[in-house]
C-alpha cells in the first residue's frame, strides 16, 4: 500500500530516509525547519569564505557508495571526491606532530620510528580491525535494532569478548608510546564515547582511518547533502523549508497529522530525523514512549564550540584536518563525560579547507575551523566563546609558530545555544546519543514508535548510531522497516 509521507527534517538520515520510501514508490514530503536544507550539515557563506557548519570528516567512502548504488547511481555522478594527502596531523607540542599518510605501508613505517617493533604490531592490530569492520559495516550495522538476537552470528560470536572490553585496554596492550595511543584512540571519538567506555571491537574504526583513508568533496561536505537532495528530487521527493513542525496530530494513537506553521496537514505516515527528545515533545505527553528520566540517563555524544575563521593570509605548518593533543587528554574527556563542565585546557581539531579547496576562501586567504567538544548541556555565553577562542588561538599560534590572529578578517561561532536554537538538540549535543555497550544496537531508541502506530525514528539518536555514514545507513533501516509493516 502506498502511503502519503511526512519526514521531519533533513540531514543526513532524512535524506537518505525519502530516497528509499519515494523508491517503494510512496509521496514523500521533506519539511525543514531552517532556511536551507542539511541539518547539522548547513553551510555558511561569507566574504568570499565557505564553511561547512557541521561535519567535515568523510570517512567510509564504501557506505555512500553503497547507498548511492542502491539507486544505480554511484557518488561521482554528484560530487568529485578528493583523497587527502597527507590524510591529518596531530599535534603533541611547539612545532612538534606526528603526520598521518595516506595509505597503510607509510602509516606503519611513522609508527616504526616512533616505537621499535610497533610496526609489526601495527600491521596485526589493522587485520583485526578489518575483520570487524567487514562483520561490522557489512552487516551488522544494517539491522533495525529490534532485537539482540540480530548481534548473534557465527562471526559475532568468535568476537565475543571484544564487547566485554575496551578500546583504550585493548590498545595499551599492544602500545607503549602515549603519542601512538592517542593517535590509535582518535577515531573512536567519532562514536560519540571516550575509549574506555567503547567496546574494543569497534577498532573498525581504525580500519576506517588508517585503511581507507580520509577525503574530501569537492567544495565541502555540503556538496553531499546537495547531491542526496537530488536524487531524492530524481525520485519524486518534495523538499519545504522555513517550516516548523509544531505538533504531531493523532487519532486512537494513529498518525493523523503535522502542525506544520500553524497549518494542519494530514499524512498516513510521519519519520522524525530530528532529534528524538525533541520529536517527542511534540506528542502528547501519553504517547512518548521515553521519559525525560530516561534522557537523562542516557551517555550522549559531546557538543562542540566551533569557530568559523576567516584568514587575510595563508596558514602555515597545518594540513587540511589537523588535531592539537598537546594537553591532558583524560582531563578533558572527564569534563565531557565525567563531570561536565567547561575545560580548563581543552584538545581542539581545526579544518582548512581551503587547502584543499581554493572555492573556500578568497586568493591569498584562509578558511579555517577550530571545534573544541564539550559536554552537552553547559552554560554557552558570548563572553565564554570568547575567553576560549583566545585560548586557542595563542595555543595554535604558538604550536605552529605563527602569528595569525592580526590577521582575522572573518569570525563567527557555534555553540550549545545554537545546537538548540537550530536543531532542536537536546542539552545542545552536537553528534546524538553515544555508542557505549549499554547503547548499541537494540539498546537505542526504536526506530519505530510502539506508542503511535505508523511513527517512526532515524538519526544519530537512534540505530545504528552517531556520524554521516552511520545517519545514511539509518535512513535506510527505517524505510526498510515501513516496508516490511504496511
Amino acid at each position: 500500500m502506498k502511503k502519503n509521507i511526512a519526514i521531519i527534517g533533513s540531514g543526513f538520515s532524512a535524506l537518505a530516509a525519502s530516497s528509499y520510501l519515494a523508491k517503494q514508490g510512496h509521496t514523500v514530503t521533506v519539511f525543514e525547519k531552517n532556511e536551507t536544507i542539511g541539518g547539522r550539515a548547513r553551510q555558511l557563506k561569507k566574504d568570499g569564505f565557505t564553511f561547512d557548519i557541521g561535519p567535515t570528516w568523510y570517512w567510509m567512502p564504501d557506505v555512500f557508495e553503497r547507498f548511492f548504488n542502491d539507486f544505480g547511481k554511484k557518488p561521482s555522478d554528484y560530487y568529485e571526491l578528493i583523497k587527502l594527502s597527507p590524510a591529518y596531523s596531530v599535534f603533541f607540542d611547539n612545532m612538534d606532530w606526528v603526520t598521518i599518510a595516506d595509505n597503510l605501508p607509510e602509516i606503519i613505517t611513522t609508527f616504526e620510528k616512533i616505537e621499535k617493533g610497533s610496526g609489526k604490531v601495527l600491521e596485526q592490530f589493522m587485520n583485526e580491525a578489518k575483520d570487524n569492520y567487514n562483520i561490522a559495516i557489512k552487516d551488522l550495522v544494517y539491522r533495525p535494532g529490534e532485537s539482540p538476537l540480530e548481534l548473534v552470528t557465527l562471526e559475532t560470536a568468535k568476537k565475543v569478548n571484544l564487547f566485554f572490553t575496551n578500546i583504550s585496554k585493548d590498545i595499551r596492550k599492544r602500545f607503549k608510546n602515549d603519542r601512538l595511543i592517542k593517535i590509535l584512540e582518535f577515531p573512536v571519538l567519532f562514536l560519540g564515547a571516550k575509549p574506555s567506555d567503547t567496546p574494543a571491537f569497534y577498532n573498525f574504526m581504525n580500519f576506517a582511518d588508517f585503511g581507507m583513508g580520509t577525503w574530501h568533496p569537492k567544495n565541502g561536505m555540503y556538496q553531499v547533502v546537495l547531491a542526496m537532495a537530488k536524487l531524492s528530487e530524481e525520485l519524486g521527493v518534495t523538499f519545504h523549508t522555513n517550516c516548523n513542525v509544531e505538533e504531531i496530530i493523532t487519532n486512537n494513537k494513529q498518525v493523523k497529522a503535522l502542525k506544520i506553521n500553524g497549518e494542519i496537514k494530514d499524512f498516513d505516515l510521519i519519520v522524525s530525523g530530528a532529534d528524538y527528545h525533541h520529536t517527542e515533545t511534540l506528542l502528547a505527553p501519553t504517547e512518548r514512549q521515553y521519559s525525560e528520566n530516561y534522557w537523562k540517563k542516557k551517555t550522549f555524544a559531546p557538543s562542540s564550540l566551533l569557530f568559523y575563521v576567516g584568514f587575510d593570509k595563508k596558514i602555515e605548518n597545518v594540513e587540511h584536518h589537523s588535531l592539537f593533543f598537546d594537553v591532558d587528554f583524560d582531563a578533558h574527556a572527564a569534563t565531557i563525560y565525567d563531570k561536565p563542565e567547561w575545560p580548563k585546557e581543552p584538545l581542539f581539531y581545526a579544518s582548512f579547507p581551503s587547502k584543499t579547496d581554493k572555492e573556500a576562501a578568497p586568493e591569498g586567504k584562509e578558511a579555517a575551523i577550530f571545534l573544541i567538544p564539550l559536554a552537552p548541556g553547559l552554560e554557552d555565553t558570548p563572553q565564554i566563546r570568547a575567553h576560549y577562542f583566545d585560548l586557542v588561538m595563542n595555543r595554535f599560534e604558538k604550536l605552529t609558530n605563527q602569528s595569525v590572529t592580526s590577521n582575522i578578517v572573518l569570525k563567527e561561532s557555534f555553540c550549545v545555544n545554537d545546537f538548540i536554537k537550530d536543531y532542536n538538540s537536546y542539552k545542545g549535543n552536537a553528534y546524538g546519543m553515544a555508542n557505549t555497550l549499554l547503547q548499541t544496537a537494540f539498546l537505542r531508541p526504536k526506530l519505530k514508535s510502539k506508542k503511535v502506530k505508523d511513527l517512526y525514528f532515524t538519526g544519530q539518536l537512534s540505530v545504528p548510531g552517531p556520524g554521516v555514514p552511520p545517519s545514511l545507513i539509518s535512513g535506510k533501516l527505517v524505510a526498510e522497516l515501513i516496508a516490511k509493516n504496511i
